[in-house]
């Protein structure tokens, strides 16, 4: 597909006048085409400054974000994915509540070869929270990376990629 015919297709990149949704908004993702599919390769994106709420005190979480993927036919579109991780501001869900709704809501949009979600949320009464979602297509291999990447999952606390 031609780059003209990809920028067509994605109605947040490049738009004047961004809105912004104050609650949990899965709709607001966009994908365009991989143009490299017959190739493994590694997409990461780190939302550093994700902010969503306690469900109990109301209070914000801050924390990053670090989805790793390994794309198929589509690829999450950065600026979207901006907006719709935005979208948690005012969303009252506990940290594993969001990493595993990201996770599933990505997997939904792409179905890529295989995708995990970290989150490092800082700390709250001395304690941080770091869950992570991973998921494979199915495949050998790709079952096996997400064995490996399970086991081996605190080896590297402090940034996966």
């Amino acid at each position: 597909m031609a780059q003209e015919n990809r920028e067509k297709e994605l109605s947040s990149l490049g738009s004047n006048g961004t809105s912004y949704e104050y609650h949990y908004n899965p709709k607001l993702l966009e994908t365009f085409e991989n143009l490299h599919q017959e190739n493994d390769y590694w997409v990461t994106l780190n939302a550093d400054e994700f902010t969503s709420l306690c469900p109990i005190t109301n209070q914000p979480d801050f924390g990053t974000l670090i989805i790793n993927y390994i794309p198929n036919i589509n690829m999450v579109e950065s600026k979207s994915l901006k907006l719709y991780l935005f979208s948690f501001i005012n969303n009252g869900e506990f940290h594993e509540d969001v990493v595993n709704k990201i996770g599933k809501d990505l997997v939904k949009l792409m179905n890529p070869k295989y995708l995990e979600v970290v989150g490092l949320f800082y700390p709250r009464g001395n304690i941080s929270i770091h869950p992570t979602f991973s998921y494979n297509n199915g495949k050998k291999k790709y079952k096996k990376l997400e064995k490996y990447r399970f086991i081996n999952r605190n080896l590297h606390p402090q940034r996966i990629g």
